[in-house]
């Protein structure tokens, strides 16, 4: 399994949101370029970035960042925001190795489509949810649209790989929802499956790798220090 750490960007730092909410925001550093250094010199291969204004308004305002952090070395798995084709040919120009697509995936299929030709094996579907409904405009609101459901759609497109993040618990510290993780690898065990929100221990990690997931992120637990990165990767080996 995959470890991937987690770096969200907002005016051009890394930030930590509450449960998805742009008004219970810390700031852990000016330099996200350097976290991920540390990240790289923890042993992670793989970065999770989110641009959270994307996510939020469209576009892809810290760009600049991500080119930044390229220049660690890891491969960049990069969200938020990227809903044309301009953005996300942008995205993968700055130096992303997989393109995050949530909104977009939900609500503009022929992208969706023309991405998955264009960038083979580089798009990966973004299933946020809340209640078991796939959030978008930065998890802002709901889409209508079931978990599940979105989830076989995007693999009748060829898309395979999935980050999930359970919206309550991202953030909060109270563990990785394994219930969910292992509902979805059951309904579509050829998903390469990504779990994200609440990561919040090496518990964690260990039930997610017995699961067979593809990959978990971690985010907060290491901004708080309740995992250490080496660690983490070493034991989903």
């Amino acid at each position: 399994m995959i470890i991937l750490p987690a770096i969200d960007l907002y005016e051009g730092k890394a930030v930590r949101l509450y449960k998805g909410d742009y008004a219970r925001m810390t700031v852990y550093s000016d330099d996200p370029a350097a976290v991920a250094r540390a990240f790289a010199a923890a042993g992670a291969e793989w970065i999770h970035v989110v641009d959270l204004e994307g996510a939020r308004d469209g576009g892809t305002p810290n760009l600049g960042v991500v080119r930044e952090i390229a220049r660690a070395g890891l491969k960049i798995e990069l969200g938020g925001g990227l809903r044309s084709m301009e953005a996300i040919d942008a995205a993968m120009d700055a130096g992303a190795e997989r393109a995050v697509l949530g909104t977009a995936a939900v609500s503009n299929r022929a992208l969706t489509e023309e991405a998955a030709a264009k960038y083979a094996g580089r798009i990966a579907a973004g299933c946020d949810l809340k209640n078991g409904e796939v959030a978008v405009h930065g998890w802002t609101e709901g889409s209508g649209v079931a978990g599940m459901d979105f989830l076989g759609q995007m693999l009748a497109l060829g898309i395979d790989t999935a980050i999930c993040t359970d919206i309550d618990r991202d953030g909060a510290m109270r563990g990785a929802n394994a219930a969910l993780y292992g509902a979805i690898m059951d309904a579509y065990p050829a998903l390469r499956l990504i779990a994200s929100g609440g990561v919040s221990s090496m518990e964690d990690v260990l039930r997610l790798k017995a699961l067979g997931l593809h990959g978990a992120i971690i985010g907060k637990a290491y901004y708080t220090g309740a995992i250490s990165i080496a660690e983490a990767v070493e034991a989903a080996k």
